[in-house]
This record gives structure tokens, C-alpha cells and sequence, in this order.
């Protein structure tokens, strides 16, 4: 048995009278530096005159010795140097790190806003992008925001004898997307691609290198709505009433409004004005220096002038041709025309100009008369909602809120015409942004209303819960999201 008794420095500790018996394996030493200043044996190096002590031999010579330990702040790092009586022994030596204080304080969920709790909990299903797909991400993300047309969905039947068409592969490829979509995991839509590809060459063009070149959104989201208009039957259409309005298609029913269109000529008084109607599945935003609203863009082409030539005089003559909805659709979609055709460049240049989207939208002034007064009787009864809520604020200030019950609403929809809007009150559901300075390049996402002021932004296979502020900011003016493509649902009344 070979006691020795040496002295051990470790930084600006000294530890004196410390047994090293040279017949057990050094290992044992380095357990008893760990007992002492908490350096792991794996990151210590023990070293004397230039020899490092190995974990399983004396390698080197150590008779009655002081122990000189340095620590250094090189982490992983432990040298121990021996010295005979008189020399200098150094070890250099960190213990392993302390957990740092978090740099966020931690929150529990009740403590926390909407948009931490959205976050906080599980976030919905994105999708890959396949290359320059952004596109078609954004347009699906903001469609699967229409809950009808997710249950449309899901009675479309496979079961068809029209299996190769084009219409039938989109619609079925929506399907499964939208199912795919409900587990919450990320979704690789190779087969929407596919079929998008073969219903509409253009969006299959590569570049010089082989990827897929970047697409128009609004081209894409109105070839998905013409395909799916084709399949896609109406639905909860009573036969037993013989005065509701009857439609072939669930894309007519509910993304479908109508214009009724008039000309007439001032200078022609004695010719009759004439009136056509036109369907439209969405609305469109002209860009001007005189426009700064998304109200006053809508307006500006629903009244333009324009020459033909009279048969009553039998010459050219000024008519005015005005648009007006005669029939509004639950789900109001709105085009920002941001982007014109430069010719020189060859490309679709976009208009960067920053034109303000209201969260609520009211289309009443866009309608005919006729469908002003259908529209007044629910216009009336959000009034009253409105007014009574103002009445219980001003009696019972500071009533702290009951527990929410779940929310019972009215139909949305006039009883003759399933799909309809009977208000002409819309809400913002969804907001399909881009980002770049053509519609050929850049970067196209999707922000969808999950509830209240809580969104989400939807950047391909990147989710994430956004507030309100986030939506406004997408107005325009330079080169951060601007909006392209606005989906309006109907402003819902709470029954009492």
C-alpha cells in the first residue's frame, strides 16, 4: 500500500492532506479532484511537467507533491499539472455550465393574450412548398377558411364516371388536402400540383434550371374555383320550397354574386337605357393616384364612359355604363389590381401604393335598390344588437363578463336564395399577401382569422399566430406583405 499525502490547488481553493494511494487506478485520484472541486474525471487533464496522468496507469512519477489547480474558463477543459516538492502544478478546470436564468419569463396560460395562447397551443397544418408552389400554398390556406366549402368537400364523391378530367382531379385533390389538413400536420399537395399542372399548362413552366416557375395567385385561386365549380353540386336545397333560388354548382351558390348592368346616353334621351345582369366570383380593386381605399377602388370602374355607335341616330354616341350587385354572395371576394403588364420588361410590374382594407366591410352602396330594401330588415336588427349592448356597457360599467356560453347565431342568408348575403355586412376571413415586385418573383402568403383578433399566418410549411395589427399593416406602400387577394365571410348576428 502507497499512501501519499499531497496538497491540492484549485483555483483560489488550496485543499491540504489529501491520501493518494498510487495502487489504485488514477481514475480514483480524479474521483476525489471531482469530490473536491466538482471538474468532471472526463474533463480533467492531470498533467506534471509536460505528461498528462492517463485514467488507467501512474504514468507518471509522483512522490510527496503539491497539487497546483487552476481553473480556466475554457469549458471541457481540466489540466492538471504535478510537481515535485517546490515546482508549480497547475490544473485547468471548469465545472459544467449552471443553467442561465430563462431570457423569457415563463408563462402559464392563463396568464396569457390570445395570440400567445393560439400559439401556445396546437397550430394548423401547413404546406410544402415544392418549389415556387408558394402560390398555390397561400390560395388552398385561404379557401380552407370557408367551413361550407369544407363540408362540400367532404360529400364530393370519388365515385364518378368523369375520373380523368381535369375538374374531377382538382376537386378530388382538394378533398384530401382539406382532410389531410384537419390532422394538424404538414402536408405535401403533390397531387393538387399535379392536377393544376395538367388543367392549366402554364403553371407547370420551368426556368433555366429546372424548378418550377413562381405563378400568379389570383390565376391560380380562380383556375381551382373554375374547376371545382364544375363538380362541386349546391347544397341543404329544399325541393319542397318552390321559391328558393336554384343553383348547379356550390361555387355559384356561395362565391357567386351577380351585377345588374345598365346603359344609357344622355345624348340619346329618347333610346331606352338597357339593362343586361353579369356574374362575377370576385370583385375587383383598381389602383389609381385618386384611390387610397379599397371602397372608393371597387367604385371606381362600376360607373365608366365609354362610345358606340346609337342605332337611333344612326352615329356614334356617349353612354354611361353602370354596375350595381344585385345579388351578394356569402363569401365576397376582393382582387387589388396591383399588378400591370410593362411591355418593354416583359413582365407584370407591381403597384406598390398603399390602399387601406377595412376588417368589416359594408357593400351596401355597391347594390341596387331593389336589393337595399331586402338588405334593411337585418341591417335593422344588428342596429338593435348594437344598441342594446351600448345600453348593458352604460348601466353596468364595470360588470365583470358572465362565462361565454357557446354563441347561437341567425342565418346569414335570405330564405329564398341559400348562400346569399342578407345584410351586405362582411367580416375579413382571409388576406393572400405578396411580397416582391412582380407577380412572376416573390413571395406569396396567407393570413387566415382563426377567432377574434387572433390570426394565423400560414408561410408555406411555417405557421404561425398572428394579432389584428399584423393584418393592417398589409395595406402597401413598400416592399413588406401587401395585399392581393381579400376573402370576405358574412358578418355573423348573435341572436339574443
Amino acid at each position: 500500500l502507497v499512501l501519499l499525502s499531497v496538497k491540492v490547488k484549485w483555483g483560489r481553493e488550496l485543499y491540504n492532506d489529501i491520501d493518494v494511494n498510487t495502487d489504485e487506478e488514477p481514475i480514483l485520484f480524479k474521483a476525489q479532484l471531482f469530490a473536491l472541486t466538482g471538474v468532471q474525471p472526463d474533463r480533467q487533464k492531470v498533467m506534471c511537467k509536460g505528461g498528462i496522468l492517463k485514467d488507467d496507469q501512474w504514468n507518471l512519477q509522483i512522490k510527496d507533491v503539491s497539487i497546483d489547480m487552476v481553473e480556466f474558463p475554457a469549458p471541457n477543459l481540466a489540466l492538471t499539472r504535478f510537481l515535485l516538492q517546490g515546482a508549480v502544478v497547475l490544473l485547468l478546470g471548469s465545472k459544467e455550465s449552471v443553467p442561465e436564468v430563462p431570457t423569457t419569463q415563463v408563462k402559464f396560460i392563463e396568464d396569457m393574450n390570445e395570440v400567445e395562447q393560439a400559439t401556445a397551443m396546437r397550430l394548423p397544418a401547413g404546406l410544402t412548398n415544392l418549389g415556387n408552389t408558394c402560390y398555390m400554398n397561400a390560395t388552398v390556406q385561404c379557401l380552407n377558411a370557408v367551413p361550407e366549402l369544407r363540408t362540400a368537400l367532404t360529400t364530393f364523391s370519388n365515385d364518378s364516371t368523369d375520373t380523368m378530367s381535369t375538374a374531377f382531379s382538382i376537386s378530388s385533390a382538394m378533398k384530401s388536402i382539406f382532410a389531410q389538413m384537419e390532422k394538424g400536420t404538414t402536408v405535401t399537395p403533390i397531387v393538387l400540383l399535379q392536377a393544376l399542372h395538367r388543367a392549366s399548362p402554364q403553371f407547370a413552366q420551368t426556368g433555366e434550371n429546372g424548378t418550377y416557375r413562381q405563378q400568379d395567385a389570383n390565376e391560380c385561386w380562380a383556375e381551382i374555383l373554375k374547376m371545382l365549380q364544375q363538380k362541386l353540386r349546391a347544397t341543404n336545397q329544399d325541393p319542397s320550397n318552390i321559391v328558393q333560388k336554384r343553383y348547379s354548382s356550390f361555387i355559384d351558390q356561395y362565391f357567386g354574386g351577380t351585377f345588374e348592368v345598365k346603359m344609357s346616353s344622355e345624348e340619346v334621351p329618347d333610346e331606352p337605357s338597357t339593362v343586361t345582369t353579369e356574374n362575377f366570383l370576385q370583385l375587383s380593386c383598381f389602383i389609381s393616384m385618386d384611390v387610397k381605399y379599397m371602397q372608393s377602388g371597387l367604385k371606381s370602374k362600376m360607373r365608366e364612359t365609354l362610345v358606340k355607335k346609337s342605332e337611333t341616330l344612326g352615329c356614334d354616341a356617349q353612354y354611361i355604363r353602370t354596375y350595381l350587385i344585385s345579388r351578394l354572395p356569402a363569401y365576397l371576394t376582393v382582387q387589388f389590381v396591383r399588378f400591370q403588364y410593362k411591355g418593354k420588361e416583359g413582365i407584370n410590374a407591381k403597384v406598390l401604393k398603399d390602399i387601406k382594407f377595412p376588417m368589416e366591410f359594408d357593400a351596401y352602396e355597391l347594390c341596387t335598390p331593389e336589393l337595399q330594401n331586402k338588405l334593411c330588415p337585418m341591417r335593422s336588427k344588428f342596429k338593435d344588437l348594437e344598441d342594446k349592448k351600448m345600453e348593458v356597457d352604460v348601466v353596468k360599467p364595470n360588470v365583470e363578463k358572465e362565462e361565454e356560453k357557446e354563441k347561437q347565431y341567425e342565418q346569414f342568408w335570405f330564405d329564398d336564395d341559400l348562400g346569399s348575403n342578407n345584410s351586405g355586412y362582411y367580416t375579413l376571413q382571409a388576406v393572400l399577401t405578396h411580397k416582391g415586385r412582380s407577380s412572376s418573383s416573390g413571395h406569396y402568403v396567407a393570413w387566415v382569422r382563426s377567432s377574434g383578433d387572433v390570426w394565423f399566418k400560414f408561410d408555406d410549411d411555417e405557421v404561425s399566430s398572428v394579432a389584428t395589427e399584423e393584418i393592417l399593416r398589409l395595406s402597401g406602400g413598400g416592399d413588406w406583405h401587401c395585399a392581393y387577394v381579400l376573402l370576405y365571410a358574412p358578418r355573423r348576428l348573435e341572436k339574443l
